[in-house]
């Protein structure tokens, strides 16, 4: 059996599966969108002086069960998460969609993004069932670099993984600010109003998103250098950290407009991404 024919029996299973992975790739979308627009209001909530509220996935996770029908909900989320994990999975598995999606560089970043999904969906769904499996992403980020500094080595493993986190936030504000997320969506479909939404949606939120990203990487690596562990941040102390600039809380209030953007770019994804 050659390259050749796994490549088309690849092809023809994908086909096969290709109603369902698209279902499963918007739903996906249309959780992540939630979730954003939720962290976002927290630490916009935050800026405005709600100390109280922890602006992460757990946060977003606690205002939607406290919520009418919020058990149902989260439950919704967590099989949308899934959906995104599997999606993922299969652009690994077959290839994803566009000229490129063959390539070994390709199948290994979506194979990447599935196991971050994955355990994104099993925080989640724990979280849906009362096991309290979201926690907070501070002590989380806490407790797992304090763990790893523990291992052979784990002061650097720690500082690898930092400025690894570093340059995909850095990475993520340059391909937002370049539209390079254009190639992914299908724009003809699009009105030219439409079009404007998305590229305000995608690049402000991608922007923020990818700060958010690179200053968390940041923390990690600083926490190496120093060998602290309790300088590693989770998301809801990284976006407290904005509040800390010479400006105040006025850049918080910037990057949680951009998580709320973020999270409406999702929800565009969901209807015009190409899967």
């Amino acid at each position: 059996m050659n390259a050749s024919t796994l490549t088309r029996g690849g092809r023809a299973g994908k086909q096969k599966a290709a109603p369902a992975i698209e279902g499963a790739a918007r739903a996906g979308f249309t959780a992540r969108g939630v979730i954003y627009l939720l962290v976002g209001l927290l630490a916009l909530q935050i800026a405005f002086g709600d100390s109280g509220k922890q602006a992460d996935q757990g946060g977003a996770l606690e205002e939607v069960a406290s919520k009418p029908f919020g058990e149902v909900v989260l439950w919704a989320l967590g099989v949308g998460v899934v959906g995104m994990a599997l999606w993922r999975l299969s652009e690994a598995i077959f290839g994803a969609a566009g000229p490129d999606g063959n390539k070994p560089k390709k199948r290994l970043a979506s194979a990447g993004r599935a196991v971050f999904y994955g355990f994104v969906a099993y925080s989640v769904i724990s979280f849906a069932a009362g096991a309290g499996g979201s926690g907070s992403s501070d002590g989380k980020s806490r407790d797992a670099t304090a763990k790893a500094m523990d291992l052979p080595a784990g002061r650097w493993l720690v500082g690898i993984a930092g400025v690894v986190i570093l340059c995909a936030g850095l990475w993520m504000v340059v391909q937002a600010a370049r539209r390079k997320y254009h190639k992914h969506m299908r724009l003809t479909d699009m009105s030219r109003k439409v079009r404007q939404g998305v590229d305000v949606t995608g690049v402000g939120g991608g922007v923020a998103r990818g700060l958010v990203f690179a200053v968390a990487g940041g923390f990690a690596v600083r926490a190496a250098w120093d060998y602290e562990p309790d300088k590693a941040k989770g998301m809801d102390d990284t976006l407290r950290s904005f509040a800390e600039t010479p400006v105040g809380p006025w850049l918080l209030v910037l990057i949680a407009v951009g998580l709320m953007l973020f999270g409406l770019f999702s929800f565009a994804m969901a209807r015009y991404r190409k899967v």
